[in-house]
């Protein structure tokens, strides 16, 4: 299968997805004028991936702010991801932060009680 590449710009995120190594990154701000347009074929890789590959899923996140159709997208990725690991899927999410910005660390904390998979929230200098 393909690996997606798409260019972050000024309200979009760099979006990175590796079919081989099975790792699904995403780094920068997001807020671009229709999310789900914009996710689309990130939703649409990710089913692909967990629909046809047994290997496990890795997402790697650095987003730094994200508008409300935003977070809507990513909770439709946290299900997809939820429901793939539900059927014994293995998967996880490490979604890196600034320490120096509590916001992101709290969006990342609320969308790990939602999942049961394992989701690290980890403090990244470089972020």
């Amino acid at each position: 299968m393909n690996d997606l590449q798409i260019q972050g710009g000024q309200s979009t995120p760099e979006i990175q997805a590796s079919w081989q190594q099975g790792v699904l990154a995403m780094r920068g701000d997001s807020y671009p004028e229709n999310s789900f347009e914009f996710f689309g074929d990130v939703i649409r890789w990710l089913e692909d991936f967990l629909g046809t590959e047994t290997r496990p899923l890795r997402l790697e996140l650095r987003l730094v702010y994200m508008n409300t159709s935003s977070v809507k997208a990513m909770m439709d990725i946290f299900d997809i991801c939820e429901e793939a690991f539900a059927k014994g899927r293995a998967l996880e999410v490490q979604w890196y932060y600034d320490p120096r910005n509590d916001r992101v660390f709290d969006l990342a904390s609320e969308f790990k009680e939602d999942c049961s998979f394992p989701f690290e929230i980890l403090a990244d200098g470089a972020a």
